[in-house]
């Protein structure tokens, strides 16, 4: 799978660097900067630790299933258009030579939403669904409220289980319904529904 993030931090340089500093622990395969530049840092044969604890689907160690790409953003401006640009076309090579599904290029705050909230509600997923890079539900008025089903529909879907309802919702609104609040609506059950019917997370042992 393909984990996108954003780096929270002031500058590429500044996130590259400190990706590469073994002092933190953490590193990514790709870093791709405002202005569309892209640094490859670690092969994508190769492990990178970007993804930290979580789960999609029965994936656990996400780190040794996934191809992570940051991108330089602070997670409360839009991403740039050149950047927007570059990662399509990096998801388009990587996808294309590993054989990847659209509905496994997720973020980071999929599979940790307990944790984690990039690459964020200004963060356009629905871009990239156009364009088959990702995945977007479809809507067909509202369904009953039912949190039982809302939270079945979810785990069909990718989002771990045993993860609380509210992270859930909050990282599920983020990515199809950005900037929305208050309670578990009917619209939030279509859109979950519409999802587990069409993209199921397939459960069965992967590489990629």
């Amino acid at each position: 799978m393909i984990l996108l993030h954003y780096t929270a931090m002031a500058t590429g340089a500044a996130a590259v660097a400190r990706l590469c500093d073994p002092e933190f622990e953490v590193s990514a395969h790709y870093l791709i900067d405002a202005d569309g530049s892209i640094v490859r840092m670690v092969d994508e044969e190769k492990r990178a630790w970007h993804a930290g604890a979580g789960q999609w689907g029965d994936v656990t160690d996400i780190n040794s299933r996934s191809i992570g790409i940051e991108l330089a953003n602070c997670g409360s401006v839009p991403f740039a258009a050149a950047q927007m640009d570059a990662l399509e076309a990096l998801l388009r090579d990587i996808k294309i030579r590993h054989f990847i599904k659209p509905e496994r290029i997720i973020g980071h705050s999929d599979m940790a939403p307990e944790r984690k909230i990039d690459p964020g509600p200004r963060f356009d997923w629905r871009r990239l669904a156009v364009q088959g890079l990702s995945v977007w539900p479809e809507v067909l008025g509202a369904r009953k409220v039912d949190e039982n089903t809302f939270s079945s529909d979810l785990t069909a879907f990718g989002y771990a289980c045993g993860t609380p309802l509210e992270a859930r919702l909050s990282a599920f609104r983020d990515r199809f319904r950005p900037r929305h609040t208050g309670p578990l609506d009917g619209t939030d059950m279509a859109l979950a529904g519409d999802l587990a019917m069409r993209f199921p997370v397939d459960r069965a042992p992967r590489t990629a």
